[in-house]
């Protein structure tokens, strides 16, 4: 009697875990993507992150721009991302080192493309001034990719995870 009930508890605990990996199987929880245009999307980051009052200040000189075929290698460091949409928001003109780029990406391209970033990534592009921080992070299919100093780059990017 004792092994038949052994054996009953082991094929209900193999149901269980049959069960289980089914219902938390290959599907797609896309509940993580962030929906809206890439351009109003940067706007909240903005509006959301707890950036100091002298850069805050500065916002007024920076513009957010459609990532074109002529700005992508200058931006991404390569031109080897396939995108859906991209944005980079920068100063005009500026001595600061400073760019913060959304991707949208096909949810299957996600970590190659981030990868591609982090091996591509130049902090020392600009004339006579470094970035200090480079993130790249991503939430569903959108990527955020920074290079700033480490106080934005770090206020930007938990406003992003807050989205």
């Amino acid at each position: 009697m004792c092994k038949k009930r052994k054996s009953i508890i082991l094929a209900l605990a193999m149901g269980l875990l049959v069960l289980c990996c089914t219902a938390c199987g290959d599907k797609k929880d896309s509940s993580d993507n962030l929906e809206g245009d890439l351009t109003d999307i940067m706007t909240s980051l903005y509006a959301n992150a707890e950036l100091d009052e002298g850069f805050r200040e500065s916002l007024d000189s920076y513009e957010t721009v459609e990532i074109t075929d002529d700005l992508e290698s200058y931006i991404l460091g390569t031109d080897e991302i396939t995108y859906i949409e991209g944005v980079v928001s920068m100063p005009m003109m500026s001595s600061m080192a400073y760019q913060c780029v959304l991707l949208r990406v096909d949810e299957t391209d996600v970590e190659n493309a981030k990868q591609l970033l982090k091996d591509h990534a130049d902090p020392d592009k600009w004339v006579c001034v470094s970035a200090e921080t480079t993130l790249i992070e991503s939430r569903g299919d959108v990527i955020f990719f920074i290079m700033s100093g480490r106080n934005e780059a770090y206020a930007m990017n938990t406003a992003f995870q807050n989205l």
